[in-house]
């Protein structure tokens, strides 16, 4: 059950709604544009596929960086695999009042220490074709703390 809705709200990565947070919480950079700028081809209710724009092509399979606050899918204080967002935890939807936050799936090389904090990581970007609503479409594998 926790699996299907991070990947339900990894579907939303280029479709975040506008939410009620306080915009100083926010992370903004060029990268998240670039993850930002997936759109979803929805096919039936249970199939959803990515749709690449050549921006975010180039980066494909190359070092990327990113800040962001830590969103665990898994207990612990040491995180190897968890989502990555442009808001804390606290401001996300599942968790009561905001819009969904862009979202990508980050696989630490190394386990890191769970923070409220932003964190910024640097991993190979990878971007899968298939559904979307059994893979996360945006991932970095390999990734380290910077």
């Amino acid at each position: 059950m926790t699996k299907r809705i991070m990947l339900i709200i990894l579907l939303f990565t280029g479709l975040a709604v506008k939410a009620q947070h306080n915009p100083d919480d926010q992370v903004m950079s060029d990268n998240w544009d670039v993850i930002g700028s997936v759109d979803f081809k929805i096919v039936k209710d249970s199939e959803m596929f990515p749709v690449y724009n050549a921006n975010i092509k180039k980066f494909a399979n190359k070092p990327f960086e990113l800040e962001g606050y830590i969103v665990p899918i898994k207990d612990g204080m040491k995180q190897t695999k968890f989502m990555l967002s442009t808001l804390p935890i606290n401001q996300c939807f599942y968790c009561g009042k905001n819009g969904v936050p862009i979202m990508v799936m980050v696989e630490m090389a190394e386990p890191i220490k769970f923070t409220y904090q932003t964190i910024t990581v640097k991993g190979t970007l990878k971007l899968s074709t298939g559904n979307a609503m059994d893979n996360p479409p945006i991932s970095l594998v390999a990734a380290k703390s910077i």
